[in-house]
C-alpha cells in the first residue's frame, strides 16, 4: 500500500472555524489539503511516535484478525493495544473492523504521512503578518 496521509496542525479554534467556513460554503478544501489534524506537534508526536509507527508497520505487514493476535506478534498488552489504536483510528489512521465474537482486527489507511504547519504559534505565519502591515502601512 502507498497511500499519503495529509497532516495539519492547528488550535482547537483554528480547526473549529475551518470546519465551519467549509459547513458554511464559504471554504472549498483542496486535494492536497490536509485531511486530519491535531491541536499541537506534541500531540501529533505521541500519537506518530516511534514506537507506535512500528506497530502501524506491523499490523501492515502482518494483516492481525484480532487484538490478541496483534498482542503476540507485537509483545504489547491487549488493553495498551486497544488505547492507541482507537486513538489512532479517532484520528483515520487505522480502522477497526469488528469480526465475530466481537474480535477487532486493525487495518493501516496509509503507509505515508506528510505534514503542514504553521510557523507562527496562532496559525498564521510571520511573513504573512509582515506582509499584511507593509500593505497595510503602504498607504
Amino acid at each position: 500500500m502507498s497511500k499519503t496521509l495529509n497532516i495539519g496542525i492547528a488550535s482547537y479554534a483554528e480547526i473549529k472555524a475551518r470546519t465551519l467556513r467549509i459547513a458554511r460554503g464559504e471554504l472549498k478544501p483542496r486535494a492536497g489539503d490536509p485531511k486530519v489534524w491535531f491541536p499541537s506537534l506534541e500531540s501529533l508526536a505521541k500519537v506518530l511516535s516511534e514506537s507506535n509507527r512500528e506497530l502501524l508497520a506491523l499490523i501492515d505487514a502482518r494483516n492481525p484478525r484480532s487484538l490478541q493476535e496483534l498482542s503476540d506478534a507485537s509483545g504489547r498488552a491487549t488493553s495498551n493495544l486497544s488505547r492507541t489504536l482507537k486513538t489512532m483510528s479517532r484520528y483515520g489512521l487505522v480502522v477497526l473492523e469488528v469480526h465475530p465474537g466481537r474480535r477487532l482486527a486493525p487495518k493501516v489507511l496509509y503507509s505515508r504521512f506528510k505534514l503542514e504547519m504553521p510557523i507562527g504559534l496562532d496559525g498564521a505565519s510571520n511573513t504573512a503578518k509582515r506582509r499584511n502591515r507593509t500593505v497595510a502601512h503602504a498607504g
